[in-house]
């Protein structure tokens, strides 16, 4: 197969949180400016446009004239959920292979959030989940919100491996670590496995401390050819391989629901089309919506057995100072909640060398992983300073 010499550009990132003056238009055109001018581009030099809506759905493809983006070559809006950022890098590198378009806009922008509400509150809609006939079962029995989904895979892990409610604690513990490192993260105080366990449960066996914030914001990312990237104001982020995998779980006995996610298809995907092994990756960016998902997908990536994954973060691999840099930036745990593009931006980030504080030395091989729906559908980039040799 024929991998086009793509890299990623320009990354902008608006403010990030409780940020409630803007609406996701706003976001996501501001987001769009930005990363126009981190690549030093003027905004009529973007021939694509690729949008992820989020779960409030406030930005569409109307954008382009906010823009004053015209003749565009290639523009859609792509919703995967949490694997959408991966899926619009891929998206955008095929386009790019293809002639359609010299440099493609990734954007996902969303504010769910309300200054009177809640986190749960945000992604909580009961009138969308309840559907006639069996369909409607786990939301007549209360499972409205994604935490009661994860719970369940959750605890199904636990059951057949053996993985514990501190093992998940260490994984809050070493992503908090690194948060602390990074000044944009939002949550910076240090916590203790102790901390994680006399935090309150939300669903069982979840703790509070094992789940994500929710945030309002947006960020984008350009992509173009590698070798105009070569060409313009940051170190150019070279996408070296891609995959997706979408496992359709049914509810019945004999599926792998909460043992095994669509990492492991889309991580041999990717690692094959880059020619990579797991042993080759320096940097780990894991789609973490809750403790229990950075260790299932470390597992389904190879980077330990199956059901080994809480002994790998109890043993402190993950953290700064470990032998398996794990969500560097501090993730959407402790940091920011921008679905796919939490991890792709601190990828960016580290292939770049522009970590600060937290940089990891061995940036040559940054994987990306994104995670959308319960387990439902998953994304991984392969990303490098280094242009495919």
């Amino acid at each position: 197969m024929h991998v086009p010499d793509v890299a990623i550009a320009g990354l902008g990132m608006t403010e990030l949180g409780k940020v409630y003056d803007r609406s996701s238009a706003q976001f996501g055109i501001d987001a769009i400016r930005l990363a126009a001018e981190d690549a030093g581009i003027g905004i009529p030099d973007i021939d694509g446009l690729l949008i992820n809506p989020g779960i409030s759905g406030g930005i569409d493809l109307q954008i382009q004239r906010a823009l004053g983006l015209t003749d565009l070559g290639f523009a859609a809006q792509l919703q995967a959920f949490g694997s959408s950022a991966g899926a619009m890098v891929t998206q955008a590198a095929l386009a790019i292979g293809a002639g359609m378009a010299s440099t493609v806009a990734c954007v996902f922008a969303d504010a769910p959030l309300r200054p009177s509400g809640s986190s749960g509150s945000a992604y909580a809609d009961p009138a969308q989940r309840i559907r006639p006939g069996l369909a409607g079962l786990g939301a007549a029995g209360g499972a409205l919100s994604p935490n009661a989904g994860y719970a369940l895979a959750a605890r199904r892990h636990m059951d057949r491996y053996g993985t514990t409610s501190e093992q998940l604690g260490h994984v809050a513990v070493s992503t908090r670590e690194w948060a602390v490192l990074n000044p944009l993260a939002r949550f910076r105080d240090k916590i203790s496995v102790a901390d994680h366990q006399d935090s309150r449960w939300i669903v069982e066996p979840l703790h509070l401390l094992d789940c994500c914030m929710v945030s309002n914001g947006g960020i984008a990312v350009l992509v173009t050819s590698g070798e105009r990237a070569r060409d313009l104001r940051n170190p150019p982020v070279h996408v070296l391989g891609w995959g997706q995998g979408h496992p359709g779980y049914r509810e019945h006995g004999g599926s792998e629901f909460g043992l095994v996610t669509g990492a492991a298809q889309s991580g041999r995907t990717a690692l094959g089309m880059a020619g990579l092994r797991p042993a080759d990756v320096g940097i780990r960016e894991i789609y973490d919506c809750y403790t229990y998902t950075t260790l299932v997908t470390l597992e389904d990536y190879g980077f330990c057995a199956k059901g080994e994954g809480g002994q790998l973060a109890s043993s402190g691999a993950l953290g700064p100072g470990g032998s398996l840099p794990t969500n560097t930036g501090g993730g959407q745990l402790s940091s920011y909640y921008m679905w796919g593009m939490t991890p792709l931006s601190e990828a960016v980030l580290q292939a770049r060398g522009h970590g600060g504080q937290r940089q990891v030395a061995d940036n040559d091989v940054v994987l990306v992983s994104g995670n959308g729906g319960i387990l439902d559908h998953h994304s991984t980039l392969l990303l490098s300073p280094h242009a495919r040799s």
